[in-house]
């Protein structure tokens, strides 16, 4: 009978120790400040990410800041930090929607002081600090968004033109912009999309600024441009857009494209079919 409790002992051990050390090494922890009150506060902080199994969040009231257990192969660190943002609450990578912000008790409402805001960006680099203030009254209109829909216009008119290299020059433009978006003065729509197609977007747009094959370029440009659909379709724009479709690009599967003007000129094909394409859409 001993012997048989051994046996089983051991094998509980073992069965402990392989759980540890299959659970051990797949998490990681990291601290981030984020702006809060109050105990009502803290549970929602805390319950920002409801699956426990991917991530916990234990914040203090006292220093404001959070201590977070995450497994990197379900959820980055970014992504949690958006969710908190989302869920009304500033920290040092993300700032809250305005209106989410708003609806938060009296008591949960803490200061959000220039300083701040101005720390609440995206991706912080000394660069683009610089270049938020070079663009930060163009970026303020409207919902935010006014600078990046203006520079894809100019990528989309480069396609037309089939000229790579100035496609390049406005996509490396485009990037800056979307970089320095202030995201607290975007409408919790705007707010949703944006952080759903933000990776996608500086991606496809970081492609077409680093080559010159058209090609491949204008290969970026139909995701970019779906992208960017959602965008606008999202936000308040002053006068009306069209998405235009062209039913031979993407190797005849079709793509769109958005133009401030009812007049089809073929960013995929340019000259060789200017005029390829009809109305699907106009949004106001």
């Amino acid at each position: 009978m001993k012997s048989i409790v051994k046996k089983l002992s051991a094998i509980s051990l073992m069965l402990s120790g392989t759980f540890i050390f299959a659970q051990s090494p797949s998490m990681q922890t990291f601290t981030a400040k984020v702006k809060g009150n109050c105990g009502m506060c803290e549970q929602k902080i805390e319950g920002a990410v409801p699956d426990k199994k991917t991530a916990t969040v234990d914040w203090n009231q006292d220093t404001k800041m959070a201590t977070v257990h995450y497994d990197p192969s379900k959820i980055s660190k970014s992504e949690i930090l958006k969710k908190i943002a989302q869920s009304g609450y500033d920290n040092e990578e993300f700032s809250s929607p305005n209106d989410v912000y708003a609806s938060l008790p009296s008591c949960c409402q803490y200061d959000r002081d220039k300083t701040d805001k101005a720390v609440n960006t995206a991706v912080k680099t000394e660069t683009q600090h610089q270049n938020h203030h070079a663009h930060s009254e163009k970026a303020a209109q409207s919902t935010g968004l006014n600078a990046v829909f203006d520079a894809y216009f100019l990528v989309k008119d480069a396609f037309v033109a089939s000229d790579g290299k100035l496609a390049s020059a406005h996509a490396k433009k485009m990037l800056q912009h979307i970089n320095t978006v202030d995201m607290s003065i975007l409408s919790k729509q705007s707010h949703d999309v944006w952080m759903k197609v933000l990776p996608a977007l500086k991606s496809d747009t970081g492609h077409i600024a680093t080559m010159y094959d058209l090609e491949h370029q204008r290969e970026h440009f139909i995701q970019l441009s779906e992208n960017m659909t959602l965008l606008m379709k999202s936000s308040k724009s002053e006068k009306p857009v069209y998405i235009l479709h062209c039913p031979m690009a993407n190797k005849g599967k079709g793509a769109d494209w958005i133009s401030t003007e009812a007049v089809i000129k073929n960013p995929y094909y340019g000259a060789k079919m200017l005029s390829c394409g009809s109305i699907k859409e106009e949004i106001k």
